[in-house]
């Protein structure tokens, strides 16, 4: 039996090949005619898998998220927080054009949902009132979402010209670009272990 020229369309190729388009031409360039095209097929092969865009966009969020580990609550809430804030910052520095995505919330996305379950289940098992809890876990998705989306260092011009004269605390400033990816992993470091010990010691247990 021939093997058919166009490789069979699964869920699967769908989602990582819109996550690939996204990755190279951003979010905004994605379409069902453009992933179609992509994928060497007519737009309407797409439907039988996925009912929208949007559906295609939740699986490549899901996708994303999938990476996230949650798995250090059992270790203490301070270790599930700084294992969780780390693995979502690398999942999503990786994916700089998905930020926009991820940033747009939970809605129905079973991973995202399965995400905020652990973190928030984590937090409560742990002892924190559960509106604390909540409260919690927003600054730890605030951090992570800005500083995956406005990365720091990388802002400044490279030209030294620019500051000399008018702004003299930021002589160095041009120097950031070079050093753009330690500065802005260290500046996230500092963001997140701040954050936990503004929480520590922690919940009050009930005596």
């Amino acid at each position: 039996m021939a093997r058919p020229r166009t490789p069979l369309l699964s869920p699967d190729r769908i989602r990582d090949t819109a996550l690939a388009l996204i990755d190279e031409h951003g979010l905004a360039s994605l379409s069902m005619r453009r992933l179609a095209e992509t994928l060497g097929v007519q737009a309407s092969s797409l439907y039988s898998h996925y009912a929208t865009k949007d559906d295609v966009l939740d699986a490549v969020a899901n996708r994303l998220v999938r990476d996230v580990d949650t798995s250090d609550f059992r270790h203490g809430w301070q270790d599930g927080l700084l294992t969780w804030a780390r693995s979502y910052h690398a999942a999503l520095t990786a994916h700089p054009n998905c930020v926009p995505l991820i940033a747009s919330g939970t809605g129905r996305r079973e991973q995202f949902l399965g995400m905020a379950n652990s973190v928030h289940g984590g937090l409560v098992g742990a002892g924190w009132p559960a509106r604390r809890a909540t409260e919690i876990s927003g600054a730890v998705k605030y951090l992570v979402i800005g500083a995956a989306s406005t990365p720091f260092a990388s802002g400044f011009a490279d030209d030294v010209q620019v500051y000399l004269d008018r702004y003299p605390h930021l002589s160095q400033a041009h120097r950031l670009r070079d050093d753009a990816g330690r500065i802005d992993h260290d500046s996230f470091e500092l963001g997140l272990t701040c954050l936990i010990a503004g929480l520590e010691p922690g919940p009050r247990r009930p005596e």
